[in-house]
């Protein structure tokens, strides 16, 4: 364990609510994150933190391995104007915010700029490791290299939004894929299935598979969803073409190879391409980790919640990889993701910074 000295008042909220809003403004969509990398290396790099950007874009901040933080740079596309307002009516029925307190408008507030920013303030705080890493919204390329090119934490706190008070320990697993076929083109007369039938036919028996009850609840579920179709008579006349993009998320309870072989039994006609899955994980609530977030919570005059959540985040590529406690945690309203209207608490942003400051303490063996 580092004895490394700390000063929790060396990032006054004041700071990271800067470092936030500088972060919101600048454009950082998946595969553009550099210059809001550059911003945040230059936050460390101003607190005397070891700090560099690595080959594939991760910004990296090594420090006391007792635990890790890390969220992502990238965010969906999008813009939204980056303004700080006060809290509305709405605002308060939809839990967002009190009426009257500020309200941070933008892309990435929730999704997950805040939660990154809220890490990088604890992270200096307290001393531990960070690391920003890009491309969570499409592969997880900053994951993935991650996990292969530095050795495994003590605890990892990985940074989504679940609210100042919620702790997400589950996520569903990631199957993607696509379907390719090719008939011969004919008079549509003919009964002859084509390629664009033999896809959809595919795909409704795929659907019927993994048909469940519509009472059990999401998270237990494999869900299947396509996402994008192509398909027609190909330039020289000769041939039909389809292409169709799936994606199964698949919960704890099932691994990615089992939902993977029965996506594929029904398969006779046509070949399906996967992309690298990413496994479910579902963290016990009594780990350390767990219990750092239930009791830092309720010193911030919070009631603890613990989340599963029906989609995936680095947390699974984490997990599949280190054999460490971890959860998810960050400020903002999951609802909120990718919205044209997403927007974060400031007060909210407050809370989460004093809470992962404390779950770092007690992680180190401080008081906190």
């Amino acid at each position: 364990m580092s004895t490394t000295m700390t000063d929790h008042d060396a990032v006054s909220f004041a700071d990271a609510r800067e470092l936030l809003v500088d972060l919101v403004s600048i454009p950082s969509p998946s595969g553009e994150e550099r210059d809001a990398a550059e911003r945040l290396a230059a936050f460390f790099e101003a607190h005397d933190r070891e700090v560099w950007i690595d080959e594939v874009g991760n910004v990296r901040a090594p420090a006391d391995d007792s635990v890790l933080l890390t969220s992502h740079i990238d965010t969906v596309p999008g813009e939204i104007p980056v303004e700080v307002e006060s809290a509305d009516d709405a605002d308060e029925e939809e839990d967002i915010a009190d009426d009257g307190t500020d309200v941070l408008w933008g892309r990435g507030s929730v999704d997950a700029t805040g939660p990154l920013a809220a890490m990088a303030a604890a992270a200096v705080r307290t001393g531990v490791s960070f690391v920003g890493v890009v491309g969570e919204e499409t592969n997880s390329r900053g994951a993935r290299h991650l996990v292969d090119d530095r050795e495994e934490p003590d605890a990892v706190v990985n940074g989504e939004p679940s609210g100042a008070t919620g702790i997400t320990l589950g996520y569903r697993g990631f199957l993607s894929g696509t379907y390719v076929a090719t008939s011969e083109s004919g008079h549509t007369s003919r009964p002859e299935p084509n390629a664009i039938q033999h896809a959809t036919s595919w795909w409704t028996s795929v659907e019927e598979a993994f048909e469940q009850d519509e009472y059990q609840p999401v998270f237990e579920r494999v869900t299947t969803k396509p996402v994008a179709i192509d398909g027609g008579i190909t330039d020289d006349g000769l041939s039909v073409e389809a292409t169709l993009d799936v994606q199964l998320r698949v919960p704890p309870t099932l691994d990615v190879e089992t939902v993977r072989e029965t996506a594929e039994a029904p398969l006779e006609i046509g070949t399906v391409t996967w992309a690298d899955p990413i496994p479910p994980v579902m963290e016990s609530p009594r780990t350390e980790v767990a219990r750092a977030f239930r009791a830092a919570i309720r010193k911030e005059d919070g009631e603890p919640r613990l989340l599963r959540k029906t989609g995936t985040s680095d947390m699974n590529l984490f997990a599949g990889a280190w054999d460490c406690p971890m959860a998810t945690y960050g400020p903002g309203n999951s609802e909120l993701d990718h919205a044209p209207d997403e927007r974060l608490s400031l007060d909210e942003f407050d809370q989460s910074v004093a809470v992962l400051t404390r779950v770092a303490t007690t992680l180190t063996g401080g008081d906190d």
